[in-house]
């Protein structure tokens, strides 16, 4: 059984990694008060606050906690999740529209402009946010940053409000009012207002904000009443010469499903890209997140980790996450033998997840505006039956899986019934571009959610 101590640290990094995978509204209530019980042969315990808490993280979070923990530590562990007992409980959910708040600057206070390395592929975004934070609303409005996965996007957007916060703390810019949100929870939110009838309060809160910052924005492309919505919030602040920055994997150009409106809109602006790392601005990324972790690490085992990882700035930092935890665990100091394995671990970690069907049916209900229930349903009217159709020709696109299969997870539909959906779907794609389009995007944001 390792010591509380050592798992408290390894766990420590479990977090920060399911801080970059989720929402921060879903991580401040789930994830971040979780407690490191102890480590005992391969099962971790770990201790939540209430009975609710433990229902929802065995629902919808142990299965990451467990491949988090199976990346950092090289082996699979079965996660427990203990609470008090069941009596003391008091707690009753939260409603989406009470928890969900504006960014608290410094939250995330490692991710500053001076933890960014800037290098030939960055220093352009990196110029350009720096210019805002220094003086919003005159600079670039709005500022588009676009780029791959995994290459400092969001560093830059938590920088640019840490940077507001100082100069207003210094008296260097009166005060502001921060927003930070990602496009799918941006969508999560006003259907959860509309459905409470509190579209009031969501509209307060996104169009009162000095600087919004939007992550992912691509999540709300396709979404009808979703872009409407975003179209009106981003006219009132532009307007009101407030400052609006976004991210997205492509440029506003490439979002084949945004409206005409938006895509220009967005492209008002500064439109900066972020490219992979060159070689030496790899070794700074490697060298600066050791020192962070407080580990040393040699320049030969920084530029062996650097020539073998090129393209992903995250998965450089997993590989220094697992060095830090096989020096904790089994007393082991970064060698070329141990970033060996580290990198082994990452790569085989970073082939494609399969994706859920229930993930799937969300997305593609969330685009047409059906629920996944209908979806699943036995209901027969038009758009209900074209938006099903969809989600199994999607399904069958992405997780390859059988006909017959995808036909139980609709409700025990026959073969016949899966292939002939399928067939509709290629029919209309080569019939209608906007249509292929839409599924086009919806494939792509499904596979990089």
């Amino acid at each position: 059984m390792e010591s509380l101590e050592s798992f408290s640290q390894v766990f420590t990094l479990v977090k920060d990694q399911c801080k970059e995978n989720l929402s921060e509204i879903a991580y401040s209530l789930w994830i971040k008060d979780i407690k490191a019980e102890q480590l005992k042969d391969s099962t971790a315990f770990l201790k939540v606050s209430s009975i609710f808490k433990k229902n929802i993280v065995e629902e919808k979070y142990l299965d990451m906690l467990e491949k988090i923990l199976e990346e950092i530590l090289g082996f699979h562990v079965d996660v427990v999740i203990l609470c008090p007992d069941a009596a003391e409980e008091k707690e009753k959910k939260p409603l989406l529209s009470e928890v969900s708040s504006p960014l608290t600057p410094g939250v995330e206070s490692q991710y500053t402009f001076n933890t960014f390395i800037v290098g030939s592929s960055n220093k352009f975004a990196h110029a350009a946010t720096q210019a805002v934070a220094a003086n919003p609303a005159n600079a670039y409005n709005p500022l588009f940053i676009y780029g791959a996965s995994g290459l400092g996007k969001t560093h830059l957007l938590y920088a640019v409000c840490n940077e507001i916060t100082k100069n207003v703390a210094d008296k260097k810019l009166p005060e502001k009012k921060m927003l930070f949100v990602k496009g799918e929870e941006f969508t999560n939110e006003l259907v959860d207002a509309i459905y409470r009838e509190t579209t009031k309060s969501f509209h307060d809160k996104y169009r009162f904000a000095d600087v919004l910052l939007v992550d992912d924005i691509q999540f709300i492309a396709g979404k009808e009443r979703t872009q409407e919505e975003f179209f009106h919030t981003f006219n009132s602040l532009y307007q009101d010469g407030k400052q609006i920055i976004l991210t997205s994997d492509r440029p506003p150009k490439e979002i084949k499903t945004l409206e005409d409106r938006l895509r220009t809109r967005f492209e008002w602006g500064l439109i900066a890209d972020i490219q992979a790392p060159d070689f030496e601005t790899r070794i700074a990324i490697i060298k600066r997140k050791a020192e962070l972790l407080e580990l040393e690490i040699s320049t030969e085992v920084a530029e062996y980790i650097a020539n073998r990882l090129k393209t992903n700035i995250r998965q450089l930092e997993g590989v220094v996450k697992k060095l830090k935890a096989y020096k904790l665990l089994e007393n082991s100091p970064p060698s070329i033998m141990v970033a060996q394995n580290a990198i082994r671990d990452i790569l085989n970690d970073n082939q494609p997840v399969p994706v859920t069907i229930d993930r799937i049916i969300t997305e593609v209900g969330r685009t047409y505006g059906i629920s996944p229930t209908d979806i699943r349903s036995n209901k027969r009217s038009a758009n209900i039956s074209s938006a099903r159709q969809i989600s199994i020709y999607v399904v069958r696109e992405i997780t390859q899986i059988s006909m017959s299969a995808i036909g139980i997870e609709f409700g025990g539909r026959d073969h016949s019934t899966i292939v002939y959906a399928v067939q509709q779907v290629e029919k209309h794609i080569k019939k209608d571009p906007h249509y292929k389009e839409t599924i086009e995007d919806i494939i792509k944001n499904i596979r990089n959610s």
